[in-house]
């Protein structure tokens, strides 16, 4: 303990040095935390610094490669087996798609084993293809700019994407159609009525996900979405798979009527969704097993005439 005369400080003074030295507790913990948030939160801008030295897929556009504005107008397709590095060239005729299985990893050549029996599959688009080629209409995808060969695809995913914003914005994102087109589209795909009752009509609120909006409206304003844009292509991957049974009829019957011209691509498990179509590729384990017309599946023995068989059973039996 250290004892002054009050001629060299002051009582007061004392008594506030005191105040202040314990209040310094709170003071170094709040700097301390902070300084170990700020360090935690440095992890988000490495990534981002780690995230604009990747390598970018490919150009945006590319202005000598840029198709006919009407392309494509037939939607005709072939391919010359297209391949990431990770895929395996064909064997008797059988594609196989791009999938790791059963893989094993060492650190270097002679040493034991870090990882094995890891399977995983590389998914279209995240990889840029090492060989092979892809021709709609006589055109090369691979030599297109990714937004020239976005823009003229129609794709209806499994789980329906919408943004958070208005009607007007999610069916037109580019805001490129009238406002008759797009209630056209929307009398079209069955959501007039139900667009028309809402005070704002067009620009009536969509919250991020479609929150506010059924997982089957969500599904028919994607599909406004593609019927507005006059796709030739249509891809559909399980498109009906989360909606009700009332939505998938009207979906179904949406894509007979009004894509009847248009060449359609769907990945599906359910049967009735593959029975219209010109050809059925059946995949197994990964591989291409059949491929050929559902009517001519069915006169032979294959494993597409057994699902068939399989569903109806089932169904008989509800």
């Amino acid at each position: 303990m250290i004892l002054l005369p009050s001629s060299i400080i002051k009582p007061e003074n004392v008594g506030l040095t005191l105040s202040y030295g314990l209040s310094l507790n709170g003071v170094l913990f709040w700097a301390v935390y902070m300084s170990c948030f700020v360090e935690n939160r440095m992890v988000s801008v490495e990534r981002i610094k780690q995230f604009t030295n990747i390598p970018s897929e490919a150009e945006w556009e590319i202005k000598d490669r840029v198709p006919p504005s009407n392309w494509p107008s037939k939607a005709m397709s072939s391919s010359k087996i297209c391949s990431t590095s990770a895929m395996d060239s064909v064997v008797e005729g059988e594609m196989k798609w791009s999938e790791c299985k059963l893989l094993l990893v060492r650190y270097r050549p002679n040493t034991p084993l870090v990882l094995k029996g890891i399977s995983l599959s590389i998914h279209g688009g995240l990889v840029e293809p090492s060989g092979g080629k892809i021709i709609i209409d006589g055109i090369d995808i691979t030599t297109l700019g990714l937004h020239d060969l976005r823009s003229r695809f129609g794709i209806i995913p499994q789980e329906p994407v919408l943004f958070e914003g208005t009607v007007r914005s999610n069916i037109d994102p580019v805001g490129i159609y009238s406002d008759e087109e797009i209630w056209k589209s929307l009398e079209r795909c069955q959501l007039k009525d139900v667009v028309a009752a809402k005070p704002d009509k067009l620009n009536s609120l969509v919250a991020d996900d479609g929150g506010n909006w059924s997982v089957g409206q969500r599904q028919l304003l994607c599909l406004g979405r593609v019927m507005l844009k006059h796709s030739r292509l249509l891809f559909m991957d399980e498109a009906t798979a989360s909606v009700d049974s009332q939505t998938d009829a009207v979906i179904q019957r949406i894509i007979r009527e009004d894509f009847a011209t248009c060449t359609i691509i769907s990945i599906a498990h359910r049967i009735p969704t593959v029975m219209d179509c010109n050809r059925v590729l059946v995949v197994d384990a990964g591989l291409a097993k059949e491929f050929d017309k559902p009517s001519r599946l069915l006169e032979r023995q294959s494993l597409f005439g057994a699902l068939v068989q399989e569903y109806a059973n089932r169904s008989s039996g509800l």
